[in-house]
């Protein structure tokens, strides 16, 4: 087993087991997140091919199977499997053990923070690659998605992930290691980083879950309508 794939594998096995919590019953959900996931996963790999082979970022082939697609590794077309499982199971533990949760209030400021904060990336740093797409993407995003029932509960889940991302993001960009698993061109991001993470990974992240969330959400509810429409 290559570092990567250790790395998938832990950050899945959590989720999967306590999928089957009684109060929260993830595995009847699997269905509508595995098709969302696959969904949302065929744009963000040509993303992501396209990227890599543009050198914007990479994989050292020290910590991977080296089995390949195209030019990315198993491993990371495993990241957009589990990643997105994972974070649909925060989203319901959520809703599930926080029922009194503040709904409302405070999604409107965190959208207008996102809007707000891409747009002064997009103009900066217009000449970095995976600066101003992920910007770009992220604020295209929220000013679309920002009024669904759901996007209150999405930042509540966005936020409790974070802790996970930094673990996660913190081991495959070199925190731990003496070489990153993933690399990036600094010719191509701001140059900050989070401890290793690089700025710019916080808005990517937010870009492959804002739709993830809505393409579960809209598979469950059409899936609900119908049954509603056939038992009546």
């Amino acid at each position: 087993m290559s570092l990567y794939g250790w790395v998938i594998l832990l950050s899945f096995a959590g989720p999967f087991l306590l999928s089957f919590d009684k109060k929260v019953a993830f595995f009847k959900e699997w269905r509508f997140v595995l098709l969302a996931a696959l969904t949302i996963a065929v744009p963000f790999l040509i993303w992501d091919e396209f990227f890599t082979q543009w050198k914007v970022w990479g994989f050292n082939p020290d910590y991977l199977l080296k089995i390949y697609f195209g030019h990315l590794p198993l491993e990371e077309v495993l990241f957009f499997v589990v990643i997105p499982y994972n974070f649909i199971f925060i989203l319901k533990v959520v809703q599930a053990y926080f029922p009194r949760r503040n709904q409302r209030r405070f999604a409107p400021y965190f959208a207008f923070a996102f809007i707000a904060s891409s747009t002064i990336w997009l103009v900066l740093y217009s000449e970095n690659l995976y600066t101003f797409t992920a910007s770009l993407l992220s604020c295209l995003l929220t000013i679309l998605l920002r009024n669904k029932k759901w996007y209150a509960d999405f930042v509540w889940a966005y936020l409790v992930c974070l802790l996970p991302f930094f673990i996660v993001n913190g081991v495959l960009t070199g925190a731990t290691t003496p070489e990153p698993i993933v690399w990036y061109s600094e010719a191509h991001i701001i140059g900050w980083r989070m401890i290793s993470i690089p700025f710019e990974d916080l808005y990517y992240n937010y870009s492959l879950l804002l739709p993830l969330t809505w393409v579960y959400f809209s598979l469950k509810n059409h899936k609900e309508n119908a049954n509603s429409v056939l038992k009546n």
